[in-house]
């Protein structure tokens, strides 16, 4: 098992706000890659970077030089390309076997577009069957597709701490058969259509939350307990 972290260029986290967040986030990791500007995150963080990657229009130059001097491998592309940088981080991720991935930097930042962008990226095909994640001190935000194997409705676990916020919202169309344990306002098989804001902001009641969907696409967005408004 590879734990990737990947290193986006948006809004930089504290080490000491993700880990009071998300306790155990780091834990394991054995794989980091910088998408451009995405460097600047490490250090902060206190991860080192193995892998860099994009087209060099968001990194500080004398930062990419000390990382190609330190040995990191260095990957640089055409500014004119289809993917983002954190879409080639992702996929470099994949190719080196990552099998759970987790990306900084994803959320934030002066580009709305950008954040979309980082969130649609989760439903990218290659991510089916590997758990993904964007995370920042105030979101964990994953992606919930089914039906499974077999047509089979897909479960999922939720751990953390009770009293934290659990937000279900659809992506794309209609999502059917949604059944929810642990939190406080319950759903029984119900549906989550596109548009009304129905599953927003629902409470965690205990550490271990579970959510079943029969078919679509949910995105899971948590705020954890330490969040305050």
């Amino acid at each position: 098992m590879i734990r990737a972290v990947i290193l986006a260029d948006g809004a930089s986290p504290t080490r000491a706000d993700l880990d009071a967040a998300w306790p155990g986030w780091a834990d394991g990791v054995g794989l980091v890659i910088a998408a451009d500007g995405g460097a600047r995150l490490a250090a902060p963080l206190g991860l080192a970077i193995d892998r860099w990657v994009g087209d060099g229009d968001s990194v500080d130059p004398p930062m990419l030089e000390r990382l190609r001097a330190s040995g990191v491998a260095i990957e640089r592309v055409d500014v004119d390309k289809d993917e983002s940088d954190t879409e080639l981080a992702i996929d470099r991720a994949l190719r080196a076997g990552a099998t759970d991935i987790t990306v900084i930097g994803a959320l934030g930042g002066p580009r709305l577009d950008h954040a979309l962008a980082n969130i649609g990226l989760l439903a990218l095909a290659a991510l089916d069957g590997v758990p993904a994640r964007l995370l920042d001190p105030a979101a964990r935000v994953s992606l919930v597709r089914a039906p499974g194997p077999g047509g089979a409705p897909v479960v999922v676990e939720l751990r953390d701490r009770p009293g934290g916020l659990v937000s279900l919202l659809t992506m794309g169309e209609d999502v059917l058969g949604v059944t929810t344990e642990g939190l406080r306002y319950p759903l029984h098989d119900e549906p989550l259509p596109a548009g009304p804001a129905r599953g927003l902001s629902n409470v965690r009641l205990s550490q271990i939350a579970r959510i079943t969907v029969r078919s679509g696409r949910l995105l899971v967005v948590e705020s954890p307990a330490t969040l305050r408004a």
